[in-house]
């Protein structure tokens, strides 16, 4: 396989100047900068002889002449010259010759700084100057040179000094030019994909950082930078039934689409879009220099559009979809980590709107996401803070208008958000566990208060308190022992105490929750079906629970309206009275009770009590309040009807 790169350049060099080119002149130069110098004549390369008044000796101490040493030199296949300290060559050796193509007597008396290219920046040369000066111990550097028959040549260029008695340097001058391109290939595999044969999520983020750097895009174009964040849907289904060879085979026809894709939005661009698998089913599109969001948009149109045809593959047909999430933005202030991101984010809003097309990035839903991150991150932590509050909405007796009870909802304080109401955290809490922590407090504040109430007011008839269980504090704590320890530390009566659960948490009760339903309701807690007749309403199972209290969604109980907010008449909903008063019936007879949610008017709490129900909920009688206001509610003989 051939690079496509030319990779980093060696180890050696990374402390040196740039890799520059520069082509061979074999004609001979006879000057050094400015300073002209006479031709210098043939020098034979033996070891110059020793300073004046100082005998010169036959043989080195082992006996080998100094003729060996130069033919030694003259032989090498390591291409050297001897340079003089003015900088030139004094005599080079067959191999430089063969490596510059030229002959190596042409290289006596030539300016070795030029053969070499060691003058094209300023900081090799310095370095040069520093060798030939015997200020510097050596320079290593790599260049590109020109060949005279015209190819290019990589070298490396070593220069160091010989002996000081010598005045003079050693230019080694290795050809790495197999080495480079072997570089060049394990470059290609390390940064292409093998499946696809596309970059790769290196090579992808080093072309994303470069695209962003402030002199990417400050010497022209538009200063933009879009990214399509594309992942297949159901694709772990291919590889699960059809085994990977083939999931492998069809990421590589997904490449191919997806490359034809961007190079067709190349043509009228001036630059194509790259195209790289960032793993598994996951590719991106990066555009650089784009042009808005209606490019974007049409590059991802073009993605689905070729997704759509079937691929066949090893005699298989075989469908898919993508989901892609698109951002575009300005390049200035953008990185690579908050580009991703935001294409991240906006790829998960694909999935979950549908799966199967494009998504804008939307900064103000990402703004919420935000929030909800912030707020999940800290829930724990706000419990131990004391940033929650209950409030209590009472539960009034349909025939006598009394308050019976109280609903506790849980409020959170937050400092940067304000006052925010269950729907904006109670998910949230489900979602990382922190409910287990939040559920408990509740219950044992609520069970406090309840206690408070009734040692305050001893003349009032007690009232209950209910307190909303998500179902997994069933499952993730003991629920049956927090209860059982929470009533002994308040005093509360068990009878006093209400846990509503949903229908769908209660309706598949089994196994470990129906046990705990069983034993709280043994101890005398009084079990409620909360959001009643919008879950599995499961009839035939309902008769096996052991609760107590239906609670019947607000969506019915709205159906009885027979006045709107303003005064003026609305027509109840039929169906809906049909049904509220089968379900009481029916719970009546299984020996439940029934309590009305969002009761908002007189016409629907004289419906709901002519029928049966037993209690009523929701704004008619009062909003949620505080613990006092349900003191006074207490004192007086009946709730309010307004």
């Amino acid at each position: 396989m051939s690079g496509t790169s030319e990779g980093p350049a060696p180890a050696g060099d990374l402390v040196r100047p740039a890799v520059t080119k520069r082509h061979v002149d074999a004609s001979p130069r006879t000057s050094v900068g400015a300073t002209p110098v006479p031709p210098v004549p043939s020098v034979s390369p033996v070891t110059p002889g020793p300073p004046p008044g100082e005998s010169a000796p036959a043989a080195v101490p082992d006996g080998t002449s100094p003729h060996t040493f130069h033919a030694a030199f003259a032989t090498a296949p390591l291409a050297m010259a001897v340079v003089n300290r003015e900088g030139l060559v004094v005599t080079a050796n067959e191999s430089l010759g063969t490596l510059l193509g030229a002959e190596t007597r042409t290289f006596t008396g030539r300016i070795a700084a030029d053969l070499v290219d060691l003058a094209s920046d300023t900081r090799t040369w310095h370095a040069y100057r520093e060798v030939l000066g015997g200020r510097q111990a050596r320079l290593r550097c790599t260049r590109r040179l020109k060949h005279p028959d015209g190819h290019a040549i990589w070298v490396q260029v070593t220069v160091a000094p010989l002996p000081p008695q010598e005045r003079a340097v050693l230019i080694s001058v290795a050809d790495i030019g197999a080495r480079r391109e072997l570089q060049a290939r394990l470059r290609h595999l390390q940064m292409h994909d093998s499946v696809t044969r596309l970059p790769n999520r290196t090579l992808f983020f080093e072309r994303l950082s470069a695209a962003l750097e402030t002199e990417a895009y400050e010497e022209g174009g538009t200063g933009r930078i879009g990214l399509c964040y594309l992942d297949l849907d159901g694709f772990k289904a291919v590889n699960d039934t059809l085994g990977h060879r083939v999931g492998d085979r069809l990421l590589a026809a997904v490449a191919e689409r997806l490359t034809r894709c961007a190079d067709e939005a190349g043509r009228t661009r001036a630059t194509t879009p790259l195209v790289a698998r960032l793993g598994g089913d996951e590719f991106a599109l990066l555009v650089e220099d784009s042009t808005g969001t209606d490019q974007l948009a049409d590059l991802a149109e073009s993605v689905l559009k070729a997704l759509q045809a079937p691929f066949d593959l090893s005699g298989q047909r075989l469908s898919l979809s993508a989901s892609i999430g698109v951002v575009e933005r300005r390049a200035t202030g953008t990185t690579a980590t908050g580009l991703m991101q935001a294409a991240d984010t906006t790829l998960y809003w694909a999935k979950a709107d549908g799966k199967g097309r494009w998504t804008l990035f939307d900064p103000e839903r990402n703004a919420h996401r935000m929030t909800r991150q912030a707020l999940s991150s800290t829930l724990r932590a706000a419990v131990e803070r004391g940033e929650f509050a209950l409030e209590y909405q009472p539960l009034v007796g349909m025939e006598d208008g009394g308050v019976h009870g109280v609903e506790a909802l849980v409020r959170w304080n937050h400092p940067r958000f304000g006052m925010l109401t269950p729907n904006r955290f109670i998910g949230l809490a489900e979602e990382n566990g922190s409910i287990v922590q939040l559920g408990r407090w509740v219950l044992a504040t609520a069970c406090r208060q309840a206690r408070r109430w009734q040692l305050d007011h001893p003349d009032a008839p007690p009232i209950f308190v209910s307190v909303n269980v998500a179902v997994r504090q069933v499952w993730d704590s003991d629920l049956v022992a927090d209860v059982a320890e929470i009533l002994a530390e308040t005093g509360l009566a068990p009878h006093l105490l209400q846990l509503e659960l949903t229908e769908s948490a209660v309706m598949g009760s089994a196994g470990r929750p129906l046990q705990a339903l069983q034993a709280l309701s043994d101890m005398g807690v009084r079990i409620a079906i909360d959001d009643f007749g919008t879950g599995y309403s499961n009839l035939a199972y309902l008769s096996r629970l052991p609760v107590s209290v239906l609670k019947l969604d607000g969506s019915f109980v709205r159906g009885f309206q027979y006045e709107n907010a303003d005064g003026s008449s609305a027509h109840p909903n039929p169906a809906d009275e049909v049904i509220v008063e089968a379900l009481i019936q029916l719970a009546h007879r299984l020996g439940l009770t029934v309590t009305a949610e969002c009761v908002e008017t007189a016409s629907q709490a004289s419906r709901l009590r002519g029928i049966g129900c037993d209690t009523g909920q929701g704004w008619l009688y009062s909003r949620p309040v505080a613990p006092d206001r349900i003191s006074a509610l207490l004192m007086s003989t009946a709730c309010p009807r307004t």
